[in-house]
């Protein structure tokens, strides 16, 4: 018989986890650090900084202590594949552009799955000390119970949105996107943090948010948060998320058909 974890279990320790990390993360923009560019270029826009990969280490560090056959995929490094039924998805820093320009806007963010089932998730705002986390049994915000908004009305919400790093070389920018939507909505905030965005529509502080060329680590804490929270969470057509799908559109479920609509318009 497979063996399998209650997601309540594993939290506390997803908790500790992300806070831990926090404050590694808050140990380097409080100091000096390191800025690399991913793809090379000197001039390149998609960075990495000491504290992304100090927050990666300690915190794969502490998961292979604690589950060693679990498998890991990671912002910053290629999966860790041994076959396992759980995953665990790992943004040490989301929002490095941010923290790079001494922006207080970032997060750490950590979902666990079970056969591709997101089981839990926990997103940190070492900023805030905010601590968003999600299970079956709800979602949270420093333990008070987290909703979405009640809002069914389009031209009073607020949206969060992002782009993506190759926005200038590539036409799947979101540019188009936005244009469509900006003037059928309240206002539209773009805060260089998809994770953390997730986790404000999860807890009413957006109405919704929609994003192109994401990837697993800066959705799959969110998607649990948002959908305990009575959102709902699709990809821009109107699809069910997948590990690796590249678009995501989560609302607080009655925006969330007109959002995927005026997104279509841009196909």
């Amino acid at each position: 018989m497979k063996s399998s974890i209650d997601s309540e279990s594993v939290l506390p320790f997803m908790k500790e986890l992300a806070s831990d990390a926090g404050t590694i993360v808050m140990s380097y923009f409080q100091g000096q650090f390191d800025i690399e560019s991913k793809d090379g270029a000197p001039n390149g826009i998609d960075i990495v900084t000491d504290a992304d990969k100090a927050s990666e280490r300690f915190i794969m560090d502490q998961i292979r202590k604690s589950f060693p056959s679990h498998d890991i995929l990671t912002e910053e490094s290629t999966i860790e594949s041994t076959g396992s039924r759980f995953l665990w998805i790992i943004d040490p820093l989301d929002g490095t552009v941010n923290f790079a320009h001494s922006y207080p806007h970032f997060c750490v963010s950590i979902g666990f799955m079970e056969e591709n089932v997101i089981k839990a998730g926990v997103v940190f705002d070492p900023i805030r000390q905010e601590m968003f986390w999600a299970s079956s049994d709800g979602a949270f915000l420093n333990g008070h119970r987290a909703y979405v908004t009640r809002n069914d009305n389009m031209f009073r919400c607020v949206l969060g949105t992002g782009f993506p790093y190759d926005k200038a070389r590539s036409t799947v920018n979101n540019l188009k996107e936005f244009h469509e939507v900006i003037p059928r909505v309240q206002g539209i905030r773009r805060s260089g943090s998809a994770a953390l965005d997730l986790a404000w529509v999860a807890c009413g502080r957006l109405d919704g948010f929609w994003e192109l060329k994401l990837k697993p680590w800066d959705f799959t804490a969110g998607i649990l948060l948002i959908e305990q929270a009575g959102g709902r969470v699709t990809d821009r057509y109107g699809l069910g998320m997948e590990t690796w799908s590249q678009s995501i559109v989560a609302t607080n479920s009655l925006i969330h058909d007109e959002l995927v609509h005026v997104l279509s318009l841009t196909d």
